[in-house]
C-alpha cells in the first residue's frame, strides 16, 4: 500500500473514531406553558425534538446556543446537540417557561 493511501485509511480511522458511537433522539413536549420534561441530559450528537402541543406558539432559546425561532401550535423544531455544557433555555415570547438541556461529552468508537 503506497504511504498517501495508508495515511488516507489511517486518517479515515481517526476521523471515524470521534464520532458518538450511535445518536439518540430526545423529544420534549411543550404544553400548558412549559416544557416536559423540564430538565434533559443528553450525549453530543444526539438530536433534541421540542413538539409544541401548545395552543399558541413558543420558542426554544438559550442565548449564544441555539434559538427555535417561533414554534407554531402543533410544529416541532429539531436541534443537533453538539458542545457539551448545560444551557438554560426558555421560550422568549412566555419568560416564565423555563428548562435545562445538559449536554454530555459523546462516548466514542473504538478504532
Amino acid at each position: 500500500m503506497p504511504i498517501s493511501a495508508f495515511a488516507a485509511a489511517c486518517a479515515a480511522a481517526f476521523a471515524l473514531s470521534a464520532l458518538p458511537a450511535h445518536a439518540a433522539k430526545r423529544v420534549i413536549v411543550i404544553e400548558n406553558m412549559q416544557f416536559a420534561p423540564a430538565n434533559v441530559t443528553v450525549k453530543a450528537g444526539d438530536e433534541v425534538t421540542w413538539d409544541n402541543k401548545d395552543l399558541v406558539a413558543h420558542t426554544a432559546t438559550a442565548k449564544g446556543a441555539f434559538d427555535s425561532h417561533s414554534i407554531a401550535p402543533g410544529g416541532s423544531w429539531t436541534y443537533m446537540a453538539r458542545t457539551p455544557g448545560r444551557y438554560a433555555y426558555g421560550c422568549s415570547l412566555h419568560p416564565t417557561m423555563k428548562a435545562t438541556l445538559v449536554v454530555e461529552k459523546a462516548k466514542e468508537r473504538k478504532p
